[in-house]
């Protein structure tokens, strides 16, 4: 009996259905859990962030769902803690070579290396610009000119304004 509880369990994940939200005893239902166990692992796991409508209600995504399957795989199957759980997730989560985006593994199109160079290069020059205005801004105001009196006087021997 006692070779059985050593023995990690084989976990069978269930299928999710094709659905934008999942209430809570939806996803309850999923994981086989009660739904006091879901709302006590969004405390305890913070990558576990249902959205919550305008009355309050939490709505799981399909991530939220997967992740709720995967703490239960790695509590209740693998005999992981809690903590250790937490550490196993986010040690997913730094690990570069795993993706989860399925658009992140998706090729960039031919000629988006020329999008993205023009693009930095447009906003190189916007940078250029601000710091140009930044250092406009900072300089000390100039002071306005003041007003000369006037140098010459007109001659009235010519009676002209403006002599030759």
């Amino acid at each position: 009996m006692a070779t059985q509880l050593n023995r990690k369990r084989a976990y069978e994940p269930p299928s999710i259905p094709d659905r934008l939200y999942f209430k809570i005893g939806d996803v309850a239902r999923l994981c086989c859990v009660e739904a006091y166990v879901l709302r006590f692992w969004e405390s305890q796991f913070p990558q576990l962030k249902p959205n919550k409508s305008g009355t309050g209600q939490r709505l799981y995504r399909r991530r939220d769902v997967e992740l709720a399957l995967e703490i239960k795989r790695l509590v209740h199957a693998e005999g992981y803690t809690l903590a250790g759980a937490r550490a196993v997730l986010e040690g997913e989560q730094r690990r570069p070579g795993k993706r989860r985006d399925p658009q992140a593994a998706l090729p960039l199109p031919a000629n988006s290396g020329k999008k993205l160079d023009a693009a930095a290069a447009a906003i190189g020059h916007a940078r250029t610009e601000l710091r140009e205005i930044a250092s406009l801004l900072a300089s000390p105001a100039p002071q306005p000119a003041r007003r000369r009196t006037r140098v010459t006087a007109i001659s009235s021997t010519t009676g002209m304004l403006f002599p030759t």
